[in-house]
């Protein structure tokens, strides 16, 4: 009887599908499993390649494979869709990551650690809540602008708004008034969680030895730096720096055929949030540089001379991007500390 090599499971809140695969392939089983049941049938199991889409709970679920003696493996739900037969169910979801898992050239996300992941919960939390802040602030302009009140965007402008809002010789309702309160309080309670998060990202930069080293790049500060700790996979991962700066989606579209090369816009693919704080790095870069002013003749010169200082921040965030996994790599400091002369 062929032995169980590869399981492939589709993951779910509270019912699970399996689908057990011999070393040629055959199908050995298919099981729906509860949450419970799951766990146990696992443990009984023999070791081998367990497969499962990236998706919640799917970090978890593999660690705990992994302390079964299993070999666990994520494999990001794009790359599994071409396998689904027909119709799309548990079934056939558990026998396409299987197949898809079996693949010799298959790419495989690499599975986070709790502190990761804990890290990634503080910087969505943080990212939730100033999405909350915002509009919080553009419902009360909203609402102002309804009574001939405008008033411009960004948060800097909250202190006009506390201003309009309390000003006795502005006829507003009394129930505007109220609900401008209302929104005002919102706005500074929001605001104080925020910083509060902020503090305990700072904490933890300070006392990580990779973050201390990461901010020694210009345009890396402690949240950019905990980012790229909560967010990317371990640099080994990556032959080189191009590897990196492709994985994050800074490197051009290509649609290339019949040995023409054709390059359009960035990817924008990989980890979305790694990629808009290194461009926002970059940005505050240049506009340091543009005041202190650049080194003549050097590349970040050249570039501004002729080039949208967006396309130019996004080029240098891919410079910067192979600057950390030099960095990380090999253990070393940011060397030139004049991103200027980059």
């Amino acid at each position: 009887m062929n032995e169980v090599t590869l399981i492939g499971v589709d993951l779910a809140k509270s019912v699970f599908q399996a689908h057990g695969a011999a070393a040629d392939g055959s199908t050995i089983f298919r099981k729906k499993l509860t949450r419970i049941q799951f766990a146990k049938f696992m443990a009984e199991q023999p070791p081998c390649v367990v497969a499962m889409e990236a998706c919640g709970s799917a970090h978890y679920w593999a660690r705990e494979m992994t302390k079964l003696g299993h070999t666990a493996r994520l494999i990001a739900p794009i790359y599994v869709k071409p396998f689904v037969k027909r119709q799309k169910n548990d079934v056939a979801d558990a026998e396409a990551i299987a197949e898809a898992a079996s693949r010799p050239n298959m790419r495989f996300v690499p599975v986070k650690s709790e502190e990761q992941q804990a890290r990634s919960a503080l910087f969505r939390t943080r990212e939730l809540l100033v999405r909350q802040r915002t509009q919080a602030a553009n419902a009360l302009r909203s609402h102002l602008a309804e009574f001939g009140i405008i008033v411009p965007k960004c948060m800097c402008n909250v202190k006009r708004l506390v201003t309009y809002v309390d000003d006795p010789q502005r006829l507003l309702p009394k129930s505007l008034r109220d609900l401008g309160l209302m929104y005002l309080l919102q706005i500074a309670d929001l605001k104080h969680q925020i910083d509060q998060l902020e503090k305990s990202i700072k904490s933890e930069a300070q006392d990580s030895q990779i973050s201390r080293r990461l901010q020694t790049m210009p345009g890396v500060g402690p949240i950019v730096a905990m980012a790229i700790e909560a967010f990317a996979p371990d640099m080994s991962n990556f032959k080189c720096g191009r590897n990196f700066s492709a994985w994050l989606g800074l490197v051009p579209r290509q649609h290339s055929t019949g040995g023409k090369q054709i390059l359009g816009r960035t990817s924008k693919v990989g980890q979305k949030d790694i990629r808009r704080l290194l461009i926002i790095g970059a940005m505050s870069v240049i506009k340091a540089t543009t005041i202190r002013g650049t080194v003549k003749g050097s590349w970040l010169e050249r570039m501004l001379a002729k080039k949208p200082r967006m396309l130019v921040a996004i080029a240098l965030a891919n410079k910067m991007a192979r600057s950390i996994w030099a960095m990380l790599t090999r253990g070393e400091n940011y060397r030139n500390p004049m991103m200027a002369a980059a």
